[in-house]
């Protein structure tokens, strides 16, 4: 089995930047080609941040089929894999399984929607799977959901029937883990960005930081002025 194999696979789960298909709870305030430019952004920079991670395998899980060619040219160096299945949670488990299936020591999906998630936050997933730990390791959002679930194996009782889009999902996820003997660890809460309070939450932390996180974010907001 080769080395890159055996890597951790770090898989963005990410729909091509089209108006009228993301960020449509951002309409308004933004337009339809706003709300496509800006996740463009946050993809761009979760493709920063994936790509800046030691000892792991880069991937895109992308959707609608059709989008191969869109983010071949948005993460050159990743590896591509369509996302399958008929919700987020059959998408999920299909993508993690296919990563495992490959031969990887673990996989681990990420959202796009958290353009300022620290990248220390995904090496500690990376470490977690890349050494003998715990089975399972979530990074929750504020509003209940999460930004990423790592797996050794993979698990379909934890994405079938789960109550996606709501304050429950984590919960869910951690009983289902306990429920089937799963060791679960969680990484530090971090916020996404779905609504227009949330969008205006982001501009201040990027206005306000210390850093320059989300550069491409930061950019696109900063040129964008209600």
């Amino acid at each position: 089995m080769s080395s890159i194999s055996r890597k951790v696979a770090v898989a963005i789960m990410a729909k091509a930047p089209r108006p009228g298909t993301v960020k449509t709870r951002l309409c308004p305030p933004l337009a339809a080609k706003e709300a496509a430019a800006l996740y463009r952004c946050f993809l761009l920079d979760k493709i920063a941040a994936v790509g800046a991670l030691a000892d792991v395998q880069p991937v895109i899980a992308y959707t609608p089929d059709d989008a191969h060619g869109e983010f071949d040219d948005l993460a050159p160096g990743f590896s591509l894999v369509a996302q399958q299945g008929p919700d987020l949670g059959a998408r999920l488990h299909s993508t993690l399984a296919t990563l495992l299936g490959a031969g990887h020591a673990g996989a681990i999906a990420v959202d796009s929607d958290t353009p300022t998630l620290p990248g220390d936050f995904l090496q500690q997933a990376v470490h977690c799977l890349g050494r003998p730990g715990p089975d399972v390791v979530l990074g929750p959002t504020e509003d209940g959901g999460y930004y990423l679930i790592g797996v050794r194996c993979a698990h379909r009782e934890l994405f079938d029937d789960v109550p996606w889009s709501t304050a429950d999902v984590l919960d869910v996820t951690l009983r289902r883990a306990a429920d089937a003997g799963l060791r679960a660890a969680c990484l530090p809460p971090w916020f996404d960005v779905d609504t227009p309070a949330d969008l205006t939450r982001l501009r201040t932390a990027l206005d306000t930081a210390d850093t320059t996180p989300a550069s491409r974010t930061r950019l696109f907001l900063a040129s964008w002025r209600q």
